[in-house]
C-alpha cells in the first residue's frame, strides 16, 4: 500500500500535463508578440493550435487567470493581462500569515527581501534625487511625527515615505514590488497587533533615514534602514514567541 502522503501517479501526470499546457499557452503569447490588452485566439483556435480538448484548455486558462497572465472577459474573449501584482500579494500574504502560526520563518524572510531591496538601492535613488523629491520625503516624515505625537498609527504615511524614497529611480517594477510588500506587511501587522509599539521612536527612526539621505550619507541611510527592518523582525519574533 503506498504511503499516505504519496500523490497517485495518474494525478501527478495530470498535474504535469496541465503545467506543460500552461507553459505552452504562455509561449504562444510570446511567439505571437502579443502585448498587455491584446486578444488571445479563441478557445477553438487554441484547442487546435495546442492539440488539446476544451475542458483541459479551460482548466489551464483558469490557472493562468489566477496567476494574472490572462484576463477572461465573459462575452468578450480572452486577453493578455496588464501588470497585476494582486496574485503575488495574495500568495505572500497567505504564506506570511500562515508562518506566524509556525515560528514566523516566511514572514521574517519577506522582511529580509524587502530590506535587501531598500538598503541595496537607496544609494542609487540618492544619486538621482531632486530637491523637490527630497521635500516630498520630508513631508511624509512630518506627517508621521504629527500622527505619532497624537498617538495615531501612521501606516499610510510610512508607505508614502518608502515609496517616495525610491520614486526617483523611475522603476515601475520596484515600486510595484514595494507595494506588494506593504500589503503583506499591513496584514502581518494587523495579525500580530500593535502591542507596545513606540510610535514616536518609530517616527524618529524615519527622520534619521531622511536625515542621512538629505546629507548624502549612503552608508548611513542604509544603516538606518537596516535598523528599521531589525525592529520589524523583532516584533515578529516576539509575536511568535521566539
Amino acid at each position: 500500500m503506498p504511503p499516505a502522503n504519496m500523490v497517485p501517479h495518474a494525478r501527478f501526470s495530470a498535474q504535469a500535463r496541465l503545467r506543460a499546457l500552461q507553459s505552452d499557452i504562455m509561449e504562444l503569447i510570446l511567439e505571437r508578440d502579443l502585448e498587455a490588452g491584446d486578444a488571445l485566439p479563441t478557445e477553438n483556435e487554441l484547442c487546435v493550435a495546442l492539440g488539446v480538448g476544451r475542458n483541459t484548455l479551460r482548466e489551464s486558462l483558469k490557472v493562468l487567470q489566477a496567476l494574472g497572465v490572462i484576463e477572461i472577459r465573459h462575452g468578450f474573449g480572452m486577453f493578455v493581462a496588464p501588470s497585476n501584482f494582486e496574485a503575488l500579494a495574495d500568495g505572500l500574504i497567505f504564506r506570511g500569515r500562515l508562518s506566524l502560526r509556525h515560528h514566523g520563518l516566511e514572514a521574517l524572510q519577506l522582511v529580509d527581501v524587502r530590506q535587501a531591496l531598500e538598503s541595496g538601492l537607496i544609494g542609487s535613488a540618492m544619486d538621482v534625487m531632486t530637491a523637490e523629491e527630497l521635500a516630498a520625503i520630508e513631508a511624509s516624515v512630518v506627517r508621521m511625527e504629527e500622527l505619532a505625537v497624537s498617538g495615531e498609527a501612521f501606516m499610510e504615511a510610512a508607505s508614502d515615505f518608502h515609496s517616495r524614497l525610491f520614486a526617483p529611480l523611475n522603476n515601475e517594477l520596484l515600486l510595484n514590488l514595494l507595494g506588494v510588500f506593504w500589503k503583506v506587511y499591513r496584514k502581518i501587522h494587523s495579525e500580530i497587533g500593535a502591542g507596545g509599539e513606540d510610535l514616536v521612536a518609530l517616527a524618529a527612526l524615519h527622520r534619521n533615514i531622511f536625515t542621512a539621505v538629505a546629507a548624502g550619507d549612503k552608508a548611513g541611510a542604509s544603516e538606518q534602514l537596516t535598523r528599521h527592518f531589525d525592529g520589524i523582525r523583532r516584533r515578529i519574533r516576539e509575536a511568535v514567541g521566539e
